[in-house]
């Protein structure tokens, strides 16, 4: 398949999908622009070759235009960043947008509306009655499908070729993420430097195994886990279940867990997930012991104790001493790590030694050679917080796409670029 460092850009158009849904202040100032600064290298690349490039991306969840979710409150930082003085179109699909992606010369740039105002983009119908019936749902959602089409479509003809430089977005089959990809040919569609980093990240994790490889899977809910924790229980040889699954699993097995955040309904599927470990040889690591509170609070009284035997009124917040050794100790001899989902409720400065002491071992095991990958907004914000993400191997900046990824999922974006089925 086509690369972006094989492909000569000079007096092309490029549309580029990206990931701009950064977060805003109440007066639309960006409070984190990671998101765009991880798009440059593939916008500068294109200019720098001599293109012109047309920004394609969505922010937020609109249902239909709303001003507070328009694109042009990062139009100027975007222009700043980029170092060009950034076009914009207000409305992506319109004459105008056509017109002035027409016009672009080489090394200008052209910022298209959010791509959500269109219900086209997402291909969910909207406006449907509250007591509309399923025959009624299905005819609008075939009806917007045909429409989809013809909206990404018209993406794809402002451009002469289609980069996706938007992982965050990959699991998604959306017009501008995979579908308009159809429009172009296998020399003219491409992966931009961020998503390339993160299919390879993934596929090195999940494919390319240097073994011992151990997964950290954190979190409240089990049941938001089971299909990640089903497929990596045929991968991997250590999982450390953490987070607030923990109480669950502590309970199943028959453990007093006071007032833990506890799933009562999951019980018997985290003793089968049990089972399931033990029949496919992976050691599952689980918490001996927990920091726990009197309240779910940072100012709450603490102590420590078996994971076990927490008493009433008082839930685990974080683990423990014991338990972080034995993290650190499976970490530390691994070769392959995946880290999702924090050990505590790390947003408490008293609830963040066990994430923070994982984030170290991981660390250290990356020093001596081992590839470290961490995913998951909870994860980043450790990494971040910790100041450790340049001392992993990757940070991924992808929460769904990549959970997706390791559930053993197709992605669209991926597939859609690679010529590939989803």
């Amino acid at each position: 398949m086509q690369t972006i460092d094989n492909f000569n850009f000079a007096g092309k158009k490029a549309f580029v999908r990206v990931d701009f849904n950064v977060p805003l202040d109440e007066s639309f100032n960006i409070t984190d622009d990671t998101r765009i600064r991880a798009a440059l290298p593939t916008l500068k690349k294109i200019i720098g070759d001599g293109g012109s490039v047309i920004i394609g991306s969505h922010l937020g969840r609109p249902k239909g235009v709303e001003e507070k979710f328009s694109l042009k409150h990062i139009l100027g930082h975007v222009s700043k960043l980029l170092g060009v003085d950034v076009q914009f179109a207000n409305d992506c699909a319109g004459e105008e947008a056509a017109s002035k992606a027409a016009a672009l010369q080489p090394g200008e740039a052209l910022l298209l509306e959010n791509l959500r105002f269109y219900a086209e983009e997402e291909g969910k119908p909207r406006g449907l009655a509250a007591d509309a019936t399923d025959e009624e749902k299905k005819a609008a959602k075939k009806a917007l499908k045909e429409k989809q089409k013809e909206f990404a479509k018209r993406l794809a003809s402002y451009a002469d070729c289609y980069v996706n430089d938007a992982f965050g977005t990959a699991h998604r089959a959306h017009a501008s993420t995979a579908i308009m990809a159809d429009d172009f040919d296998a020399d003219h569609k491409m992966f931009g430097y961020l998503m390339e980093k993160e299919v390879i990240a993934v596929e090195k994790v999940m494919k390319d195994i240097n073994r011992p490889f151990t997964a950290i899977m954190g979190g409240s809910k089990v049941s938001s886990k089971i299909e990640i924790i089903e497929n990596l229980l045929s991968k991997v040889d250590n999982l450390i279940i953490t987070g607030g699954m923990t109480y669950t699993f502590t309970k199943a097995q028959g453990g007093k867990i006071g007032n833990s955040i506890v799933e009562d309904d999951k019980l018997d599927l985290a003793l089968d997930l049990i089972k399931k470990a033990k029949a496919n040889n992976v050691n599952l690591v689980l918490a001996v012991d927990a920091k726990i509170a009197d309240k779910f609070s940072n100012e709450a009284n603490t102590k420590f104790c078996k994971v076990s035997e927490i008493p009433d009124g008082w839930e685990g917040l974080d683990i423990g001493p014991e338990t972080e050794k034995i993290y650190a100790d499976v970490i530390k001899k691994s070769k392959t790590i995946l880290w999702n989902g924090p050990t505590g409720v790390f947003e408490f400065e008293n609830f963040t030694h066990g994430s923070r002491s994982v984030g170290e071992a991981i660390v250290e095991a990356t020093k001596n050679g081992a590839f470290s990958l961490v995913g998951g907004g909870d994860s980043v914000a450790c990494v971040n917080k910790f100041d450790m993400a340049d001392k992993v191997s990757y940070v991924s900046t992808g929460g769904g796409a990549l959970l997706e990824a390791i559930e053993g999922k197709t992605l669209p974006g991926i597939a859609a670029v690679k010529g590939e089925s989803y």
